[in-house]
């Protein structure tokens, strides 16, 4: 969906590179810093309202990764990975929880996947997308396939998220064969985030390319067989200044003009800079030739941290004139939660 309402953001996005360029603001420490000529808008991540809180209140109990689509009926469905520290890191991912809204804000559960029941080691990011043709939802997920690496999974489609078939899952998008011995194509994919707009999917998923992350882009016309755009070894956005220890895809918002592309990523000074994550913004008329619009730190960050200050897995959508954001963000005690930050527009 784009917004014609969205057109002086679009010259608030081309304008960053100019307002950064001119603050000559570079990211300075171990601990993550919004430049200056960003603080206004990093401000509206203050403001928030929690949507689903982890199972336990405890550190490193997470609920997040979620992934929202809005029906016909204007119901909000969202699916959400829970998370457990009571299994190896990597593969905490314990369940698939679907819950539906009819405000967005108050969500019930109404149904889950538990990963014996694909099964599967465990779960990351999943991602729901609704078939404007067909009026189903498409659910795809990720994790270590069949003993093997990380891939992107999907289930069969369904009217009602709640008829989901376990037992349908399948791989649509695996890491490219070895081409000679020593070839360091992408070892495996995991966390996309899948939007269709203009007659296609385009899917951006993390790629594993000797031991760093780095977001790769797919495209496909049923949202069933998929193909890399470009060179399949090449991302879309590289490893530099505070992203410079990995970059992640986030999600994607149609603009009156061009796309808003949210990266996430973190800073080899950090902290456990696996796990302790800030949100960027790029800008891209393609969705392939991406533009770095916040290159000296980080936008969205925990407003909230305690050791971590991790805002990540972060779902960008308009609603009615407004842009909802649904996000995983790190509590003081080390536990995530899933909130929701409303960004008006005028």
């Amino acid at each position: 969906m784009r917004e014609n309402n969205s057109l002086y953001l679009v010259f608030l996005l081309l304008a960053l590179p100019v307002l950064l360029c001119a603050q000559e603001q570079k990211w300075d420490g171990p601990i993550p810093q919004i430049a200056p000529s960003l603080e206004n808008f990093s401000a509206k991540f203050y403001d928030f309202e929690v949507v689903l809180e982890p199972d336990k209140n405890e550190a490193e109990w997470w609920a997040g990764a979620p992934t929202v689509a809005r029906d016909k009926n204007g119901t909000f469905w969202m699916v959400c990975r829970m998370r457990s520290p009571e299994f190896p890191r990597g593969l905490r991912g314990y369940e698939l929880r679907i819950l539906k809204s009819k405000n967005g804000i108050d969500f019930t559960q109404v149904h889950f996947i538990h990963r014996t029941q694909i099964p599967i080691p465990g779960f990351e990011r999943p991602a729901l997308v609704l078939d404007p043709q067909t009026n189903k939802f498409k659910l795809y997920f990720c994790g270590p396939w069949q003993g093997g690496p990380w891939a992107i999974m999907k289930f069969d489609d369904v009217v009602d998220l709640t008829k989901i078939d376990p037992s349908t899952a399948r791989v649509v998008i695996k890491a490219p064969a070895r081409r000679y011995p020593r070839d360091v194509s992408v070892k495996e994919y995991k966390d996309p985030f899948i939007i269709f707009t203009d007659g296609k999917y385009h899917c951006f998923v993390i790629g594993y390319i000797r031991q760093n992350e780095r977001i790769f882009h797919f495209e496909s016309i049923d949202g069933e067989k998929w193909l890399p755009v470009g060179d399949i070894n090449q991302p879309v956005m590289d490893l530099h200044n505070w992203h410079n220890f990995f970059i992640r895809p986030a999600s994607v918002l149609p603009l009156s003009v061009g796309y808003l592309f949210v990266y996430e990523g973190s800073s080899s000074q950090w902290f456990d800079p696996v796990y302790n994550v800030g949100t960027g913004f790029g800008f891209t008329f393609d969705l392939h030739k991406i533009t770095d619009l916040t290159r000296e730190s980080p936008l969205a960050l925990s407003s909230t941290p305690g050791d971590f200050h991790t805002f990540r897995y972060s779902h960008w959508m308009w609603v009615d004139g407004e842009i909802w954001v649904y996000a995983e963000v790190a509590r003081p005690n080390n536990s995530h939660e899933v909130r929701l930050y409303r960004i008006k527009m005028s």
